[in-house]
């Protein structure tokens, strides 16, 4: 597993891609799933920068862990932010036009949509996301 330590901004978020991508490209990742992973990621870092510390900022860890068989990769997400369980959320209903539907919740969404596993918990202080994704075509 590797880890990053940075703090929550959105100036930040290619550093945070660059180091998701380096995980999986050493995993031979498929460039179709590498972007939607990356999309994931900019999804949820870009919420925690947004949200977590507002309007303050704070540290984020960003954990990559490929399976040892390399037939998955695990992120997780850290902060010591507001506590906050994006899943808890209803998904927003697509029946509706965009002006009818109620403003946000569409990135959480669709990360749950291309996602294989999405799981958050609230532990001494901390939100902690974690996302898996299949690397196998």
């Amino acid at each position: 597993m590797k880890e990053l330590d940075i703090e929550a901004l959105v100036d930040n978020l290619d550093t945070v891609i660059a180091f998701i991508d380096e995980e999986l490209e050493e995993a031979a990742c498929p460039p179709k799933i590498q972007m939607q992973i990356d999309l994931a990621v900019e999804e949820i870092f870009v919420n925690i920068a947004n949200y977590a510390y507002d309007p303050e900022t704070g540290p984020a860890t960003v954990r990559a862990e490929v399976h040892p068989d390399r037939s998955a990769v695990s992120i997780t997400f850290i902060d010591h932010g507001v506590p906050y369980d994006p899943l808890a959320k209803a998904d927003p209903d697509l029946s509706k036009s965009a002006e009818e539907r109620e403003v946000g919740g569409l990135g959480i969404f669709l990360v749950k949509k291309t996602m294989d596993d999405i799981r958050y918990e609230y532990v001494n202080g901390s939100n902690i996301l974690t996302i898996v994704k299949g690397l196998k075509k």
